[in-house]
């Protein structure tokens, strides 16, 4: 799949098929999560994946934001013990955009495998870390189901270009978009 065109056709899907999702389909969803950005390259991810049926229950009764049962789930966590502080004593700034890369990565893998994803940010922290055993070096990020689609949505409506893209300075004579 081309890259622009996984960018613009990925969608997030929240209802998935029964079908399973495969172990080289997995491994290569998560070599793309560990290949994302990383400031100063610390890699500041865990990642926990699920498909144990009875597992999946588990999570999802403690996750209002995940709608079906899907083949997978990939459990996105910061690993605390990659964290540097900075200069201002910001120890977290950056690596949040790491986890965010990694997200994509792993959203946009899933769909060039054919697969729909979705990126779970409504949970019990305390309860899916809990049944996940992490330790206190783990902090719960993010949870992104995995799974055959039922069907694909179609894309969310778009703010016009105009209204979000400056070239050289800020609004320009009328405000918009300065070719």
């Amino acid at each position: 799949m081309e890259t622009i065109n996984a960018i613009m056709t990925r969608r997030s899907v929240r209802a998935y098929k029964k079908d399973p999702v495969s172990k080289e389909q997995l491994d290569t969803i998560l070599r793309a999560g560990t290949a994302a950005p990383s400031g100063g390259n610390r890699q500041p991810w865990s990642f926990i994946v699920i498909s144990d049926h009875r597992r999946l229950q588990g999570v999802i009764s403690l996750s209002p934001g995940m709608f079906s049962e899907p083949g997978a789930i990939i459990v996105i966590c910061l690993d605390v013990t990659r964290v540097t502080k900075t200069e201002d004593g910001d120890a977290e700034s950056m690596v949040w955009m790491d986890l965010g890369a990694a997200m994509e990565n792993i959203l946009l893998a899933a769909h060039d495998q054919g697969l729909g994803a979705c990126a779970i940010g409504s949970f019990h922290e305390q309860g899916v870390s809990s049944l996940l055993r992490l330790p206190p070096t783990l902090k719960l990020a993010l949870l992104v189901s995995i799974g055959v689609p039922v069907k694909v949505p179609s894309g969310p409506k778009r703010r016009p270009l105009e209204e979000v893209i400056f070239f050289e300075e800020y609004g320009g004579q009328d405000g918009h978009r300065n070719p």
